[in-house]
């Protein structure tokens, strides 16, 4: 018996092929894994970027020191000579610059100096102004005591009893000069007829 595939094979049938289906399964597979690979490779070259970063800054502070060290080498050699050491390798020329340099630096110095000696100068005659003027001070002070205390000899003792030479001789005058004045002390005359009241015991001559 003879069996027609033809005559059982429904009339809107069609066949369809598997294989795209299963690409599609294996492209669905392995795109987590293509995603994986990219990570890896994206982390790699930012790790080798920043390596190379490293390694370049490394680099520029290397050339920095060397240029630092090479510049203090030079600041020291300078210094030794214009302190008039390690002079033998120099020609007339570099000898007659050194020369000119050490003559401009004393000349700076100099110029510092006398500055220097001049605010010193006025700082001290400010000083001397501001003493004389307290000296002033207390000059008018003690005229002031003086004059009170005559006033207080002529009501205890009476005028007559003021000793007028005594007094002519203790006026002051007040000169530039930085002059004190000397205080003496005197006991007071006694009195055939002394008046109660204050007495004093000292007065200033």
């Amino acid at each position: 018996m003879t069996f027609n595939l033809k005559q059982r094979i429904h009339p809107n049938f069609i066949a369809k092929d598997p294989q795209p289906q299963r690409d599609t399964k294996r492209l669905l597979e392995t795109r987590p894994r293509i995603r994986s690979i990219t990570d890896r490779y994206n982390k790699m070259k930012e790790e080798q970027n920043q390596l190379m970063n490293s390694v370049s800054e490394l680099q520029f502070w290397k050339r920095e020191a060397a240029a630092l060290k090479q510049q203090l080498h030079y600041l020291q050699e300078c210094h030794r000579q214009l302190m008039g050491e390690e002079l033998s390798g120099l020609s007339v020329k570099d000898l007659q610059n050194l020369e000119s340099q050490l003559e401009m630096s004393l000349k700076g110095v100099r110029v510092k100096k006398e500055k220097t000696l001049s605010d010193e100068i006025t700082e001290l005659k400010q000083k001397g102004n501001h003493m004389h003027q307290e000296n002033v001070e207390l000059y008018k002070r003690l005229d002031m005591t003086r004059k009170e205390n005559a006033e207080l000899q002529m009501k205890a003792y009476g005028p007559m009893e003021i000793d007028k030479t005594s007094s002519s001789s203790q006026q002051f005058t007040i000169t530039n000069r930085y002059s004190m004045p000397a205080l003496q002390l005197r006991q007071p005359q006694p009195q055939n007829n002394e008046t109660p009241g204050i007495k004093l015991g000292l007065q200033l001559q």
